[in-house]
This record gives structure tokens, C-alpha cells and sequence, in this order.
């Protein structure tokens, strides 16, 4: 029988859970200790706990239920882990140095189901979400690994950015961002994470309502409705009019700066007409919008689409200027090792599958 990581119990969960079997609730606060500040790797390592409770814990929970399947290291200090998962899926994570330190982007579903036409995390379609657990553990891998370095370095920002879309798991994802951001654990500042989404209308409402405080990034990528369901077949259920009124809703409700992430495609989207469009749609609310200029990173399975050339990139950043839009382009991170969203994941299944046919 599969059991569940603790690592997907909030602070709240977890006391309840305990005090419902007749532990007292300090030992709920001693567990999150051993786990989030010494962040130990088995119950055993947990002295000071008494042995019924730890009993329990080991009968129902597991702390760790991710493998290391492969690790690419960067020259830039890009690490890009493929994480295999109890039921032998993989999915990708990755730790980025910035000068304002340690950023880890996680992954949320396995596969994806947004159909994005020049996206690698696609390739593969949904097979589940992941569990809130399965999605802490790869901050707790990333963290033990910068651990183990020796460095005293800790991840200091989280972008739910990875494989999937964190929308389409948002009770689980949720529970991860609570979990994190727990002062007793972690303490990871709300205003150091960023969700993104695709444009769950719905879901944009319900995160807001939340006021988690926690950053909102919206995978745009075109400033039309044509043009956008021709790369984002998410566009024909939920047109750009229904996103941008959930939008408004949201900037209405918590008044924090929303990103626009906008990928650069040669000769599709990247032409100065369509900065101006960009810049039209955000025109009144240009106080609380950041446009995020991002170059391809191009995939072979998506041989279609091409990197901007630079003049382009520049041009379509100085109409935005010009049109006072606050916009910039974002630097890269890992470009010599597979650096699109589930480009390593695609590739390393092509090669597992590859390696089962010679030796049957």
C-alpha cells in the first residue's frame, strides 16, 4: 500500500490529525520542527518525540516518496532535477541562482492537459495531479540537496512554474503554499512566491478571494483572441475578454501587481502591432501590471517555432515602454541543459523507452 508523504500535512492538518489520536498538540509543533528546521529525512532522527507518536507517524506516513532519476548542473549554477515518483512517473524541478538568491520552480500535475502548441511540458498529456506532499518534497529535495553542499544556503523564492497547471490542482497547491510559507517551518515569504497560471478564470477568483498575498502571474503570450487560440488551445474555452474580467477582479480585490508572461515567437507574436495591442489591453491598469518578455527556448518537437531575433525582442519591449507599460526581459537560466519546461522529462522517456526496447 502507497502511503502518503507527511510532507502534505499543513501545520493545521497535522495537529488535527494527532490530537484526534490522542497526542497532545505540542507534538504536531516537535514533528514540524524535525522536518522543516532540522530537516531530517527519517522519524527515527526524531529523538525528542515519543515512540507511540512516531508508531503512528510510520504506519500512515512516509517522508520521503521522490527518487533522483537524473541532475543537470548548468555552467550559469542551474540545476534541473527529474525526480521520479512512486508510481514511476518523472517530473522536472529546478533551483536558479539570482542575485536576490535561491529560486526553485516546482511542477504540479503530471503531464498537462493546456495544449499549449510550442510548450515541451504538453508532450505528454495529464495522467494525475500531484499530491500537495509530492509537491513540497521537491522543495525539501532541492533543500536538502543545497544542504548537503555545505553552504548554509537556503531557497529563499518559489515560482509554481513547472510541469502542469497549478490551477487545474488548486486545493492541493494550496495546501503546498501554506506549507511553505509557514513561519514555524520554512518561512517562506508570500510576496517570494509566484503562481502562474494559464488563465483559470474561475480559479483567478477563488485565489483571490484567498488573499494569501502570495504573487499572480498570467501565461498570456498574445494580445488577441485569434492569434492566441491558434498557440493556446486554452483560449477557445476562456477567451481573452473572460480572463481579463477575472483580472480586474483580482486587482480590484488585492491591489498587488499581476506579471503577463509573454514568450517571444519568431514572426508570430513578436512584431511591434502586437506590442501595441499588449499595451492597449493593459492601458488602464498600468500601475499594478508587469509584462515579462521571455525568449524561446526552442524544442524539437515544436519545430514550428523559433527564438525572436534580438531586434525584435528590443522593439517589442520599447513600444511597451513607450506606451507605459512597466516590461522587461527576463534573463536565462539553464540554457546549456534542456532548458524548456519538460524538455529533460520528454527526452529522459524517450531514452528510458529507448533502453526497455533493446532489452527485450
Amino acid at each position: 500500500m502507497h502511503k502518503e508523504s507527511i510532507y502534505g500535512l499543513t501545520m493545521d492538518q497535522l495537529t488535527e490529525w494527532l490530537m484526534e489520536r490522542g497526542h497532545k498538540k505540542f507534538r504536531a509543533t516537535q514533528v514540524w520542527d524535525w522536518l522543516y528546521r532540522k530537516r531530517v529525512k527519517s522519524f527515527d532522527e526524531m529523538n525528542n518525540v515519543n515512540k507511540d507518536c512516531l508508531e503512528l507517524l510510520r504506519e500512515n506516513f512516509v517522508i520521503s516518496t521522490l527518487t533522483e532519476h537524473v541532475k543537470q548542473e548548468s555552467s550559469d549554477g542551474t540545476i534541473k532535477f527529474l525526480f521520479k515518483l512512486y508510481d514511476g512517473n518523472l517530473i522536472e524541478t529546478v533551483l536558479m541562482k539570482h542575485k536576490y538568491g535561491l529560486s526553485v520552480c516546482v511542477t504540479t500535475q503530471v503531464g498537462c492537459n493546456i495544449g499549449c502548441s510550442f510548450c515541451a511540458s504538453g508532450l505528454l498529456k495529464k495522467s494525475r495531479d500531484l499530491s500537495s506532499g509530492e509537491i513540497v518534497e521537491q522543495i525539501m529535495n532541492v533543500q536538502h540537496h543545497l544542504d548537503s553542499v555545505g553552504k548554509d544556503e537556503r531557497v529563499s523564492h518559489i515560482v509554481v512554474m513547472g510541469i502542469g497547471e497549478p490551477f487545474d490542482n488548486f486545493d492541493n497547491m494550496v495546501d503546498f503554499l501554506e506549507v511553505v510559507k509557514d513561519h514555524k517551518g520554512l518561512a517562506i515569504g508570500a510576496r517570494h512566491i509566484t503562481v502562474s497560471t494559464s488563465g483559470l478564470a474561475d480559479k483567478i477568483y477563488e485565489f483571490a478571494d484567498l488573499k494569501l498575498q502570495v504573487n499572480l502571474a498570467i501565461s498570456l503570450h498574445a494580445p488577441n483572441n485569434e492569434l492566441r487560440t491558434k498557440i493556446m488551445k486554452i483560449n477557445k474555452a476562456i477567451p481573452i475578454e473572460k480572463l481579463m474580467k477575472a483580472i480586474d477582479y483580482y486587482l480590484e480585490k488585492t491591489n498587488r501587481k499581476i506579471t503577463i508572461e509573454y514568450i517571444l515567437l519568431k514572426g508570430v507574436n513578436d512584431q511591434r502591432e502586437h506590442a501595441k495591442e499588449l499595451a492597449e489591453m493593459f492601458k488602464d491598469k498600468r500601475h499594478l501590471t508587469y509584462v515579462n518578455l521571455i525568449p524561446y527556448n526552442p524544442v524539437d518537437e515544436h519545430g514550428q517555432y523559433q527564438r525572436s531575433i534580438k531586434e525584435d525582442i528590443l522593439g517589442f519591449y520599447d513600444e511597451l515602454k513607450k506606451n507605459g507599460i512597466n516590461c522587461g526581459v527576463r534573463l536565462e537560466h539553464g540554457t546549456d541543459i534542456d532548458a524548456a519546461c519538460g524538455q529533460l522529462r520528454s527526452k529522459q522517456i524517450k531514452k528510458d523507452k529507448s533502453k526497455s526496447k533493446v532489452k527485450a
